[in-house]
């Protein structure tokens, strides 16, 4: 099947031609990826006979998926022009993001909350989307509903939540940006994102 029409399937259709056009540009293995908790997408140099190799989450909705590639795109063409000689996230980056991102805002693929959170992103773009918590949240406003899920900063104070995996925690106090949540088993602490999605769970359970 033709790339654009598969990913027309994960981010706006007006934008998969010119991502399609940068696949074959960069000569870039471009997949699809299963869901992970820890990163929405990931870059890989070329190594040994490999070349370019761009991921992205499947399950990311249509404007986290675009901007994510957008990011390792970025990352990819920062590569190219300096190899390991620029900071994964330095001011090389930066310029090229900004530069990327510009026929798509030229495209009105964004709705407008999604650009001026973009934007104020790219004043000073952080090491992941996910991590400037004012874009993550213009980005979730897209996602489906999904019931009994929450983000940890929703929460009240010493409710009780589930990850994926099983593990429940309860929320403490906020530490700085972070939550502090103790795992009911072990009681050890873990730090948790404001926005990071958990199942909440009843007291009675």
């Amino acid at each position: 099947m033709d790339k654009v029409k598969i990913l027309e399937r994960y981010m706006p259709a007006e934008a998969a031609p010119l991502i399609g056009k940068w696949i074959d540009y960069f000569k870039c293995e471009f997949k699809i990826s299963r869901n992970r908790n820890s990163k929405f997408g990931d870059y890989r140099a070329p190594y040994d006979s490999k070349g370019h190799r761009i991921s992205v989450n499947f399950d990311l909705n249509p404007y986290a998926f675009l901007v994510t590639t957008v990011h390792e795109f970025a990352h990819l063409h920062t590569w190219n022009e300096h190899k390991g000689r620029a900071k994964p996230h330095g001011t090389e980056w930066k310029n090229n993001f900004k530069k990327m991102m510009q026929p798509f805002f030229e495209k009105n693929v964004f709705p407008p909350d999604v650009k001026q959170a973009i934007t104020r992103y790219l004043n000073n773009p952080a090491a992941s989307s996910c991590s400037d918590l004012n874009l993550y949240r213009s980005l979730r406003l897209y996602d489906p509903v999904k019931e009994s899920m929450v983000t940890v900063e929703k929460l009240p104070g010493k409710a009780l939540f589930k990850l994926k995996d099983g593990r429940v925690f309860q929320k403490e106090e906020k530490l700085r940006k972070r939550y502090k949540c103790v795992e009911v088993s072990s009681r050890r602490v873990y730090l948790f994102s404001p926005v990071a999605e958990v199942e909440v769970l009843n007291q009675n359970n």
